[in-house]
């Protein structure tokens, strides 16, 4: 019976590293959880697993979707289903910082596949949230009950899967768990040591061309892509443009990356399955190594 590994945490806590030596020892492959490692010439920025940590050990789930185009999380939860039935290994890691990619796959989530409807969602945009708040109270009670008021994007959500399907986002949801066993690791350290690992990796990203794969990427696709409006890219995007120096560029990336970290960690912690690891303890890859040859003994007997 397949076995599934998940490493997650916050990023910059070393999921990449430890994974990489984890699959090894396994002799097993390593599944991307990373919204956008998906996407194709996205590399430095998003800190892809370099051409020669993928030649060690095969990754799936990286450069599998054009930047032009949107991976959904139906999209890559169909994926990694498909190839966690077909791969023949018997344990598999699952390794990223996208929750919703994780938990659409450990949890067996039901997400309506229902593509992102631009035009519907301009024209209820121009409502106001406090408009569509009351509209979705009227036709999904339901899901409301689960939604803050302020919550525009689920609020947006709720409402473009009703106009869609003709049914409420509440009855299109649930689980379906799968029938594999699953262990999940946690990575994490102190605040001011990730802090730290955050300002160590930006500066890691400058050096290796960061600037020049942003200007590369804004010059083939345009600088609107919305890709390039995520994290670092329009950081980088704003110092091309001259509005902001270098320095402030990158200072400006370590401190939303220290505020992304900082909800990914409020992510994960909100799910007691996840068994934590200190990220800087110099046997972490023992202490996981073992737990981890527990957890195949335990659920091959």
């Amino acid at each position: 019976m397949t076995k599934l590994i998940v490493i997650c945490g916050a990023t910059a806590a070393g999921k990449s590293g430890l994974a990489l030596a984890l699959a090894m020892r396994l002799g097993s492959v390593i599944l991307s959880a990373d919204s956008r490692q998906v996407y194709r010439e996205f590399d430095i920025g998003t800190a892809k697993p370099s051409v020669a940590e993928q030649k060690l050990v095969p990754h799936y789930l990286i450069d599998i979707c054009d930047p032009t185009d949107m991976m959904t999380v139906a999209d890559y939860q169909e994926q990694t289903q498909a190839l966690i039935a077909s791969l023949s290994v018997t344990s598999l890691l699952l390794v990223g910082g996208t929750g919703l990619y994780i938990r659409s796959i450990v949890q067996g989530m039901k997400i309506p596949r229902v593509a992102p409807q631009i035009e519907l969602r301009s024209q209820l945009e121009s409502l106001g949230q406090s408009q569509l708040y009351a509209m979705l109270q009227q036709v999904d009670p339901v899901a409301v009950q689960k939604i803050h008021a302020n919550d525009s994007v689920r609020t947006l959500r709720g409402l473009e899967v009703y106009y869609v399907t003709g049914k409420p986002i509440s009855e299109q949801q649930g689980e379906n768990p799968p029938n594999y066993p699953i262990l999940q690791i946690g990575l994490d350290c102190h605040v001011d040591k990730l802090g730290a690992r955050i300002k160590q990796r930006t500066e890691q990203m400058i050096a290796n061309g960061f600037v020049a794969e942003v200007e590369y990427l804004c010059q083939k696709y345009g600088a609107d892509l919305s890709l390039l409006n995520t994290l670092g890219y329009q950081e980088i995007k704003q110092y091309l443009a001259g509005d902001i120096s270098l320095d402030e560029a990158k200072e400006l990336t370590i401190l939303h990356t220290r505020q992304f970290a900082k909800r990914q960690r409020t992510w994960f912690r909100a799910y007691p399955q996840i068994e934590w690891f200190d990220a800087d303890n110099p046997d972490l890859l023992e202490k996981v190594w073992h737990r981890i040859n527990e957890f195949i003994s335990c659920t091959s007997s």
